[in-house]
């Protein structure tokens, strides 16, 4: 298998090398880096798990601003690569403005809904399993305060924490929740020291249970949140084995599928809207080894049960995107 990525550093040129096979696929990765233990993280693991099972190769980039969202997209595009497949919601400007011009080009954005005849737009569920992992932050809760730490403050994050909050409050109705977000721009999504300081504040605040829904600043929440001798929650890859005991479960948004799935399609990937949900295994909390002696049989059956009801629609989940509004604080 062979993957080629090219980064021309001041310059902010991407190249494609001339051994790019014409049809291949591409992956471009969100600020914070592929491997981010995160959502970059679980895109790359589902274009590994394509490129091994098939034994056929991709193209792949890592940004390093801002500005470069277009020029890497019709570098893809130009170059033949089909489908290509980005990560993360702030690639919907550059993809309205790029689809159109490679009409032949299928392209494949993760987080955002683009209306383009030649785009498929994958969308997660994101309060489903938020509201999961709520309920069990509830339960493991023993001062009944349990925290919640956001990255870039966008409607997408609130989504996550809106979820996490119905689920506390479906099992403890008095619980208190505290909710931070890192910041207000995309070095939100990277900065662990920040998330330490939040974490720390918040345990200052008797919060025992502290979800994160950030990237890569996640890492020094679920570090902090260990070293201090509380429970910390993942999200997007399964995150419980970078501190065994000490993550109670993660909430896994299945971006890997999805980028897998993508990619098996190749030139002839449906397009329009794809919803990932409890109901299609796009969402789901994590159970190992790692954590299994946090989570007692009677966590996981009310989990399960309310998960269940999730599926078969017996129980709706607020959806904060849908009127940027949370029925509970």
């Amino acid at each position: 298998m062979t993957m080629m990525k090219h980064f021309l550093g001041a310059a902010a040129t991407l190249a494609l090398g001339a051994g790019a096979a014409l049809a291949d696929p591409a992956l471009i990765f969100d600020l914070g880096g592929k491997f981010d233990k995160s959502f970059n993280e679980s895109a790359h693991n589902g274009a590994q798990r394509w490129a091994e099972e098939t034994g056929s190769s991709y193209n792949e980039v890592e940004l390093q601003s801002e500005a470069q969202r277009e020029q890497a997209l019709r570098r893809f595009a130009e170059a033949g690569n089909n489908p290509i497949v980005m990560v993360g919601f702030a690639f919907g400007e550059s993809l309205g403005e790029v689809a159109g011009d490679y009409p032949d080009t299928k392209f494949a954005i993760i987080d955002m809904v683009v209306e383009e005849p030649n785009v498929r737009s994958v969308v997660f569920n994101e309060h489903q399993g938020s509201y999961l992992v709520g309920m069990m932050a509830a339960q493991a809760s023993e001062s009944g305060t349990v925290g919640f730490i956001g990255g870039m403050d966008i409607p997408l994050i609130r989504k996550f924490a809106c979820g996490y909050v119905q689920g506390v409050k479906a099992v403890n109705p008095d619980a208190t929740v505290i909710q931070n977000m890192t910041g207000t721009t995309p070095a939100a999504w990277n900065d662990p020291v920040k998330g330490s300081e939040l974490t720390k504040a918040q345990i200052s605040q008797g919060a025992d249970v502290i979800y994160h829904a950030a990237g890569g600043t996640g890492t020094g929440v679920l570090q902090t949140a260990a070293d201090e001798g509380v429970l910390g929650i993942g999200v997007d890859s399964n995150q419980n084995h970078l501190h065994p005991g000490s993550v109670l479960t993660s909430m896994v948004k299945r971006v890997d599928n999805a980028v897998y799935e993508a990619m098996q399609a190749g030139p002839d990937m449906e397009t329009g809207v794809q919803v990932m949900g409890i109901s299609n295994d796009g969402v789901s909390y994590a159970m190992d080894e790692h954590n299994e002696s946090l989570v007692t049989d009677e966590m996981k059956t009310t989990v399960d049960e309310a998960a269940e009801k999730i599926a078969s629609g017996e129980l709706e989940v607020h959806d904060y995107m849908s009127d940027n509004t949370c029925p509970v604080e």
